[in-house]
C-alpha cells in the first residue's frame, strides 16, 4: 500500500490524525517525517508538520478462519455461548459475537471487550507471525458506542465554539479517542489532541487557531 501524506500543527498531532483516518493504532503503520513543524522568529504559527504513513498489513488468506477459531476457543474457555459472525474479511478484519446476555463480554465502558480483542490479536500474531489489523465487537456494542461518541463530539465542539474555551473529555481507550479525532478532523472551528498517559489518556477539544 502506498504511503499517505498527512499535515497537522505538530508531528504528534499528525500521527494522531493518521490513527483516526486509518482506524489503526500507532504500531500498525510506519511513519516517515517529511517535514517538522516550524514557527517564525516571533513564535507565531508557521509551517505545519508533514508526515507520510504506510499501513503494515501483511496479507493472510486464512486469517478469517484463524480468528474465528480463536474466538470460538476463547468463548468455550469462558463458558459463554455465542456465534462469531464475520463483518469484513478484508483488512482490517471485523467480527461480531452474537448471542444472548453477552454483557459480561463487554464490561464497564467496553473494557472487557477491549481485553478480549487484545488477547485475540496476541494469539493471532503467534499463529500468523505477523500483525493484522482486527476489530472484535459484541452484539454491535462498538457501533452503538461509535454513534454515541460522534454525537457527543459534535455537541462538545459546538460548546467549545460558543464558550470560546477548550473541553477535556473523560479518559477513553485508543480506539474511542480515534473516533473523536476522526469526527472532528475536518471541523473548521475546532481541533483535537490527546493528553495523559495509559488509561488516563483523554481527548482535548479546542478552538482551531486562525
Amino acid at each position: 500500500m502506498e504511503g499517505i501524506e498527512i499535515t497537522a500543527a505538530t508531528v504528534e498531532q499528525a500521527i494522531e490524525k493518521a490513527e483516526a483516518q486509518l482506524g489503526l493504532s500507532r504500531d500498525q503503520f510506519d511513519v516517515e517525517i517529511v517535514r517538522e513543524e516550524k514557527s517564525d522568529i516571533l513564535g507565531a504559527k508557521g509551517e505545519e508538520a508533514l508526515i507520510r504513513v504506510t499501513p503494515v498489513t501483511p496479507p493472510e488468506k486464512d486469517a478469517v478462519k484463524v480468528v474465528t477459531e480463536i474466538l470460538d476457543t476463547l468463548l468455550g474457555l469462558l463458558g459463554i455461548t455465542g456465534k462469531v459472525e464475520v463483518l469484513s474479511d478484508e483488512i482490517p478484519l471485523a467480527l461480531d459475537i452474537k448471542g444472548d446476555d453477552l454483557g459480561i463480554l463487554i464490561g464497564r465502558r467496553g473494557q472487557t471487550l477491549a481485553c478480549l480483542e487484545y488477547i485475540t490479536k496476541l494469539i493471532l500474531v503467534g499463529r500468523l507471525k505477523a500483525w493484522l489489523p482486527l476489530s472484535v465487537d459484541v452484539a454491535g456494542y462498538k457501533e452503538r458506542r461509535r454513534d454515541s461518541l460522534q454525537r457527543l463530539a459534535l455537541y462538545l465542539a459546538e460548546q467549545v465554539k460558543s464558550r470560546r474555551h477548550s473541553i477535556t473529555m473523560e479518559p477513553m481507550p485508543a480506539d474511542e479517542r480515534r473516533i473523536v479525532h476522526l469526527t472532528l478532523a475536518d471541523n473548521p472551528d475546532v481541533t483535537t489532541h490527546s493528553i495523559g498517559e495509559g488509561e488516563d489518556r483523554k481527548v482535548v477539544i479546542l478552538l482551531r487557531q486562525v
